[in-house]
């Protein structure tokens, strides 16, 4: 039972409820599986086997070609990111009020749709660029969106100062408030990373071969389990590098102000001669980001013409999408109340240890999580192999930062005086967090599950190796028509994932501008 008796600055002296630290437990035990059967494998196969495997020239194409593909994408996205953000919040570019949703848009546009698009448009699109122009127009918004967020809180007060110093704009801009950008841009970039190096649709739609492609393809053409586990163990690694540089380039600096500083907006710039081209930039993004996949789509479902909404496979797609994601976000939300209640309510050293291995093992591409729980099932738990059950719980596995991150917002503005209020008026621990506790979470919980729907309604790689047979999610029935070239068949999936996806990235835009005060 929660035990709200004793508390000292909002934090529970108490030791946390053993029901709690055993589903906690759990949960962690579990968590592991994707790393435990990366290292297990590695072990098991030995030096001489896994070096011959690992250190040939066919995993030095994959190495360089993925590697060029994060180097090169993720500056571009962090410069696009940036400057487009810096527009709509500092400047006085036209329509600046509703740039804001119309550059968070492309988000609801899956990867693999924006390579659908581009080769449709240029049947000639493969290799290192054409993965780096899709790869950037589908993930910019991942540095947009927190930068956005964050200039509007940056006190203008330091700017101001700056330039009664004699500094100019530019100076201004690189000096002052970029290094104050450094942390949103840091995470963006490297959400951004990790996106890359788990795509597989995107890139094998443009014939362009990074680790993930290599894997699955591996895994269905030969089942060969050691070459494909071999090639999971070096892109783990690649994961762990990525999130290390991040760390290490983050650093320990500080960015709070001390005081309350200024109450205000920054003061817009006047762009003047500037205007036309700031315009057309963000108008010339957004049609390359927006414009070119849902005229596509709607090219493709002019040409099929009515015909291609009778397919007998496409309703059952969509409920199998619907049950799938809100099974998904559901069970995510639910195990991530524990670990986020753990954390707010307990901080301490065992549960950053418990949110760490699950952003670990979030940020490892789904092809490994799925190659683990399919290795588990079938050498321990056979009856569970391809099972919708195996689905759910790697969903969970993959997205449950998604939920955790809004939970542990939510449950820190929940004030400890209401719960303890509560008790002192003879409610059990039960009662209050039904009353209480889950009453005041429920916004942050409803937005964490729309995060986990909106993943889960456009994965695809997890879903193609797990998915019992003749299960079709709009994801996979997508990727069927469109590895045989039946592009208009696949136009209405395409619409469906992005309709679908729409009402979530313009949540995740209000609540990056309710974070920001805006």
């Amino acid at each position: 039972m929660l035990d709200f008796s004793e508390r000292t600055g909002g934090r529970t002296k108490a030791r946390p409820p053993l029901v709690l630290l055993l589903i906690v437990a759990a949960l962690v035990a579990v968590t592991l599986i994707p790393l435990g059967y990366v290292v297990t494998t590695t072990i098991s196969t030995g030096w001489e086997t896994a070096s011959a495997l690992i250190f040939r020239p066919r995993v030095g194409e994959l190495m360089v070609n993925t590697v060029s593909l994060v180097v090169v994408t993720i500056p571009i996205c962090a410069t696009l990111g940036v400057g487009a953000a810096w527009l709509v919040e500092r400047t006085t570019v036209v329509g600046f009020r509703w740039w804001g949703p119309v550059l968070a848009a492309p988000l609801a546009v899956p990867a693999f749709v924006n390579s659908y698009a581009w080769v449709t448009v240029i049947p000639s699109l493969h290799g290192l660029w054409s993965g780096v122009l899709v790869a950037t127009l589908s993930y910019f918004p991942l540095v947009a969106l927190p930068v956005a967020a964050a200039l509007r809180r940056l006190d203008p007060a330091v700017e101001e100062s700056a330039r009664a110093l004699g500094s100019g704009p530019w100076a201004v801009f690189f000096r002052v408030v970029v290094p104050q950008l450094r942390l949103p841009i840091l995470g963006g970039s490297l959400l951004i990373g990790l996106h890359l190096l788990a795509e597989y649709g995107a890139f094998a739609m443009l014939r362009f071969d990074t680790f993930t492609t290599a894997i699955l393809e591996q895994f269905q053409s030969t089942f060969n389990g050691t070459a494909g586990s071999m090639l999971a163990s070096v892109l783990v690694v690649c994961c762990l590098v990525l999130l290390i540089t991040e760390s290490a380039a983050r650093g320990s600096a500080r960015y709070a102000r001390i005081g309350s500083g200024a109450p205000r907006h920054a003061p817009r710039v006047r762009l003047r001669r500037s205007a036309v081209p700031a315009l057309l930039s963000l108008t010339a993004l957004t049609v390359l980001a927006l414009g070119v996949p849902v005229w596509t789509i709607v090219r493709w479902l002019r040409i099929g013409g009515a015909e291609v909404w009778k397919s007998p496979q496409m309703w059952p797609a969509l409920s199998q999408t619907l049950t799938f994601g809100i099974a998904g976000a559901l069970a995510a939300t639910a195990l991530a109340f524990p670990v986020a209640w753990l954390a707010v309510r307990w901080p301490g050293a065992i549960s950053k240890i418990v949110e760490g291995t699950n952003y670990v093992t979030s940020s490892l591409p789904g092809i490994v999580t799925a190659l683990a729980l399919i290795t588990v099932t079938i050498r321990y738990a056979h009856p569970l192999y391809q099972t919708t059950t195996m689905v759910i719980v790697a969903y969970v596995l993959m997205f449950l930062p998604r939920a955790l991150v809004s939970l542990r917002s939510g449950l820190a503005q929940v004030p400890v005086g209401l719960e303890e209020a509560s008790a002192a008026l003879g409610h059990r621990p039960a009662a209050t967090f039904w009353k209480v506790t889950l009453r005041l979470t429920a916004p942050s919980a409803a937005v964490g599950a729309a995060l986990v729907f909106m993943a889960i309604a456009t994965e695809l790689t997890a879903t193609l190796l797990l998915a019992p047979n003749g299960t079709r999610t709009l994801s996979t029935r997508f990727w069927s028509l469109t590895s045989e070239l039946d592009y208009a068949a696949a136009a209405p999936y395409a619409l469906l994932m992005i309709v679908l996806s729409l009402p979530m990235t313009y949540l995740l835009f209000s609540q990056s501008r309710k974070a920001a005060g805006a």
